[in-house]
């Protein structure tokens, strides 16, 4: 990936972007999604009711011919959308469970997936419950990807813009990602994936009814969704296919604790819980985690020391080597 390269594509873009907001009136994210289906649609842009006018749109397909020149790849793409959206997220406020999820914590991802892996060769099919503006999956994807695996995403989510940006992210990228608009939790029309994972929301779940069909369900109050999308993300995943969620670090002391860990004895594997470095967060409230689960059923079995790590740093390259030695030592020794 080339620095330079990646600066000057940044520039064309917001330029395109804030070109096409102005000339529509429309909000950033709206301009974003404008942008990037035009770029897929041959670089030319869309014209509806006489919008944008024609001084907007020589000008606008003058900069894809830029870009288009610089001949990106796909990670170059991913890396310039994911640059352009935080960007976007901060002039437009939005809220903490929409934000990106780092490209720091989607390559820690990556190399879980592949260490669970037993075979290379095996066509993969990987599921993210709340997939939203779509950097985690396709992170995962053209990196799996580039490493020789064969490998299909599924995204689900119940916000319009946040799916539009990942639907349209996915085509420039080229990757035929399945996106479905709907509640996680209602009954989804997935077939049994290999991995679940999700940078899941936190908060309560309004719908009382629908989480009563969960173990995890509160009778007390409205229950945590982020405990009901665990359980509903392991109800999709094949017999000892795995799960692995960014949850909050402190989610087994809550309230609603002893309902999460009631599901985890009864219907899953509790494999590694990773404590992400602190450096990444700005309280200590904020602090998240990754936890591993598995499948009950075929091969698999609970791993005789349950993986607990501290990560200090991703800032350190040997103390990111070090984890994964780590990593590679317990999965030997107990997967």
């Amino acid at each position: 990936m080339n620095p330079e390269k990646i600066e000057t594509a940044f520039s064309l873009m917001r330029e395109a972007i804030s070109t096409l907001q102005q000339s529509l009136g429309t909000s950033f994210f709206d301009a974003y999604i404008e942008n990037t289906e035009n770029l897929v649609d041959n670089a030319k842009v869309r014209v509806l009711d006489q919008q944008p006018d024609e001084a907007t749109v020589a000008k606008v397909e003058a900069i894809y011919q830029e870009l288009l020149s610089l001949e990106l790849g796909k990670e170059d793409w991913r890396k310039l959308t994911q640059l352009l959206l935080l960007k976007g997220s901060k002039d437009e406020n939005l809220q903490p469970n929409h934000q990106l999820t780092p490209d720091s914590i989607g390559f820690l991802f990556v190399f879980l997936i592949e260490q669970l892996t037993l075979k290379k060769e095996q066509p993969l099919e990987i599921l993210d419950i709340t997939v939203g503006m779509g950097n985690l999956l396709l992170t995962i994807l053209i990196n799996l990807q580039a490493a020789n695996y064969s490998v299909n995403g599924v995204g689900v989510d119940n916000d319009e813009t946040l799916l539009a940006i990942a639907a349209s992210d996915s085509l420039l990228m080229g990757e035929m990602v399945k996106l479905f608009h709907q509640d996680s939790l209602q009954d989804l029309l997935v077939d049994p994936v290999d991995y679940v994972i999700g940078d899941l929301p936190v908060g309560y779940y309004p719908n009382d009814q629908q989480a009563k069909k969960f173990t995890t369900h509160s009778e007390k109050e409205h229950s945590f969704a982020h405990h009901l999308l665990l359980e509903q993300a392991m109800n999709y995943v094949k017999p000892a296919g795995f799960g692995l969620f960014l949850v909050p670090s402190n989610f087994l002391e809550t309230e609603q604790g002893p309902l999460l860990q009631k599901w985890l004895k009864k219907d899953v594997l509790l494999q590694g819980i990773i404590q992400l470095p602190d450096e990444l967060f700005k309280s200590e409230h904020s602090r998240k985690s990754i936890l591993l689960l598995q499948k009950t059923g075929e091969t698999a079995e609970q791993a005789e020391k349950v993986l607990l790590v501290h990560l200090p740093s991703l800032k350190d390259p040997s103390q990111v080597t070090e984890f994964f030695k780590k990593f590679e030592d317990w999965k030997s020794s107990n997967l």
